[in-house]
């Protein structure tokens, strides 16, 4: 049976309570049990050295299909966290909705989790963020052999670990949440625009339910499809994460 406690290992401001899980834990589905009773704030990781796995409850005020958003502010603050620890000129890009890449390589993403059968008119009871990002390879790895898939390690983090990781992004998540309230939910997610990988020319916004609008780029005339948006709808993502399997799979 997989043992949790209280990690005062870890630095997190309130309020924030680290949960630890032991090395084969899995930190989002124990985070999506504790929600109902912890609550926000709790937050559980999985003592790895290899893998920063983690997963922060919060509790909403709005409609799912808006407090679903929130998405989008953690994975902007995950991107941040990476930015902090990279060395100069390190390229690091979002493929939406939830893949995160450092020199156009899969190191990991972000997921959402919510109550089952939660109506989207309806203020859920709990989110749940997670995310998962490859600090190190477990075993040596010749560079190359998997141009898809990266480590931190190998993209030159120096001694980076996955604990600076999860503190990092705890506290850039409580900054987008300031910034919500100070500024609004546009504010907040210009972090996870700004790394969005997209088409050169393209504008992209995100809807009041968390779909992405992608404005094509123009044509030399100034303009193609009369400036209309593309609608790439979020939840079927959220519910089938591309890059989960990616993220544990080892070279052989």
């Amino acid at each position: 049976m997989t043992q949790a406690g209280f990690a005062p290992e870890l630095a997190l401001p309130p309020p924030y309570q680290a949960v630890r899980l032991r090395e084969f834990g899995d930190a989002f589905a124990h985070a999506t049990t504790l929600a109902p009773q912890r609550g926000a704030g709790t937050l559980v990781y999985v003592g790895r050295f290899d893998v920063a796995e983690f997963a922060v409850v919060l509790e909403p005020a709005d409609p799912l299909v808006r407090a679903r958003r929130v998405f989008y502010a953690g994975m902007g603050a995950l991107a941040d966290a990476i930015a902090a620890a990279a060395p100069p000129e390190t390229a690091i890009h979002i493929k939406w909705p939830d893949a995160l890449y450092v020199n156009w390589g899969l190191v990991g993403g972000g997921r959402l989790a919510w109550p089952n059968g939660t109506d989207e008119a309806n203020v859920p009871a709990w989110l749940v963020f997670g995310a998962t990002i490859r600090t190190a390879w477990t075993k040596r790895i010749d560079p190359g052999v998997t141009p898809e898939l990266t480590a931190l390690d190998e993209e030159g983090f120096a001694e980076v670990t996955a604990k600076q990781i999860v503190e990092s992004f705890a506290r850039n998540f409580m900054q987008a949440f300031d910034v919500w309230q100070d500024s609004g939910f546009s504010a907040a997610v210009r972090p996870y625009l700004e790394r969005l990988a997209r088409e050169s020319g393209q504008s992209c916004a995100i809807d009041d339910n968390g779909d992405l609008m992608v404005r094509p780029k123009s044509d030399n005339s100034g303009d193609r499809g009369g400036g209309a948006s593309e609608r790439q709808v979020l939840l079927p993502k959220l519910k089938a994460p591309a890059w989960l399997d990616l993220a544990y799979k080892e070279p052989s």
